[in-house]
């Protein structure tokens, strides 16, 4: 008996089902692509110029199957599994990039607030050639992330296409440290600016005491919050799940959907608002993934905040890491979450109720920025195109109402820009400044909705 036999039986029961003609007889089918499978590794093995391990074909074929999939479905070696299980002593460093594929290139989904390479100023949306030199074309995203971590204070020479389409080298340093993903700051002496970068362990408490300490600082003139989630690109699932429930009282804020449609979960908010029902605004754009995209979908869909800024990346999917006994382990797609009234963000991305294009603010603009839709291999939505349209705007509550929902007027008069200082511990170019123009038209939307809300209960 061969003895890589038992290894292809456990590839073709890893491999999805529609990767075989079915019959009548669906383990006949399989076996005949089995059949087939085995007789073209036996030909490469004995008459392949350059002689290869059944190892090396066997973990060649598996990273050929879920690269097929999608761009986010990996194989992790055994020495790359075992190294994601238990970090090197030391730890590694990392430049605090999110990337993914994008057709064969690599693309930047956001920095990190506060990393290096948001420092160095990489904005969401470029495309990186080669790191160190080396073309990452024909790499893998688990390859093109393992060279982008290294020992605390190594440097990595990144090439960029920048601005004139003419390649770009940008050096950064590897560090390690702890990200800060919520920072905030009162915006004149009414409205709570809140920056949520990601979702960690530690994002849940600094949350809640910075709304705690937003409330403080205003005392009774507090009219509302504006929630940053641009540049976000998300983080830990459950996380980003209790960051939106703890901004909705009532109603679900996500659907997740496996493969089987009937397997779809709802969840949802448990009772309790941790801003008292006061007007929220949030702040999106190409860079707002995954779950950052969870959180705005659950906010729109609940009409409890006005999404003001630009589409969001598109990306929904939920990865699962799955051990092959002693062989390494697989990175699979295995369901994708849609927002609660059933809009698909997996490659379409979330339409804000008031679009507002930065003029400065990044270079991912309209004409070079590119969704999770532009993937190769990305999961598509088959939503027809009716019945999902932006849901209507926001109503102020009636008089008397304990917790007045966020709604706009188009007759709300605009109100007077209020300077703010910079947001401490948020480096991603201008977000959160003086200088950027989302975050005003957030703001002046903010203050109409108030002073409507005043009006309506009087």
């Amino acid at each position: 008996m061969r003895r890589w036999v038992p290894t292809l039986v456990l590839l073709v029961l890893l491999a999805p089902a529609t990767a075989y003609p079915q019959s009548k007889n669906s383990k006949s089918g399989v076996y005949e692509q089995l059949n087939l499978f085995g007789e073209a590794f036996e030909r490469i093995r004995q008459d392949a110029v350059e002689p290869v391990t059944d190892h090396k074909l066997i973990e060649s074929a598996i990273a050929g199957m879920l690269s097929s999939l999608d761009p986010h479905s990996v194989y992790l070696s055994e020495s790359e599994y075992k190294a994601l299980q238990a970090p090197p002593e030391g730890g590694t460093a990392s430049t605090g990039l999110v990337v993914t594929l994008a057709g064969g290139q690599l693309k930047v989904v956001s920095p990190r607030d506060g990393s290096p390479a948001a420092l160095a100023g990489i904005k969401p949306g470029e495309i990186i050639f080669s790191i160190d030199k080396e073309p990452v074309y024909d790499l893998t995203l688990s390859d093109d992330e393992q060279k982008l971590r290294g020992p605390v204070d190594s440097e990595v020479t990144l090439t960029l296409r920048s601005a004139d389409g003419k390649p770009n080298d940008v050096t950064v340093k590897r560090a390690s440290l702890k990200l800060t993903t919520v920072a905030s700051h009162l915006d004149g002496d009414d409205v709570g600016y809140i920056r949520l970068a990601g979702f960690d362990d530690g994002t849940r408490a600094a949350l809640t005491a910075a709304v705690q300490t937003l409330e403080q600082q205003a005392g009774k003139k507090l009219i509302g919050f504006v929630v940053d989630l641009r540049n976000n690109p998300g983080g830990d699932f459950d996380v980003a799940v209790a960051a939106a429930d703890d901004f909705i009282d009532k109603g679900d804020i996500a659907v997740v959907k496996s493969r089987k449609d009937d397997s779809a979960k709802r969840i949802a908010a448990t009772p309790g608002d941790l801003t008292n029902g006061l007007p929220l605004v949030a702040l999106v754009n190409g860079g707002t993934a995954r779950e950052a995209e969870l959180v705005a979908g659950a906010l729109q869909d609940n009409h409890r905040a006005i999404l003001v800024g630009t589409k969001t990346f598109g990306e929904s999917s939920i990865e699962s890491l799955i051990p092959l006994n002693g062989n390494g382990a697989i990175r699979l797609t295995t369901a994708r979450f849609e927002t609660p009234a059933g809009h698909t963000i997996q490659g379409k991305g979330l339409d804000p109720d008031l679009n507002v294009v930065p003029m400065k603010l990044e270079r991912l603009a309209q004409g070079m920025n590119r969704h999770e839709a532009d993937l190769r291999g990305a999961l598509k939505n088959t939503d027809p195109v009716t019945g999902l349209a932006t849901p209507p705007p926001f109503k102020p509550a009636p008089p008397g109402s304990p917790n007045p929902g966020p709604g706009a007027s188009s007759a709300t008069p605009p109100a007077t820009p209020v300077k703010q200082e910079a947001s401490p511990g948020v480096a991603s170019g201008d977000l959160g400044s003086p200088e950027d123009e989302q975050l005003t038209q957030a703001l002046d939307v903010l203050r109409g909705l108030a002073l409507v809300t005043a009006r309506n209960g009087q």
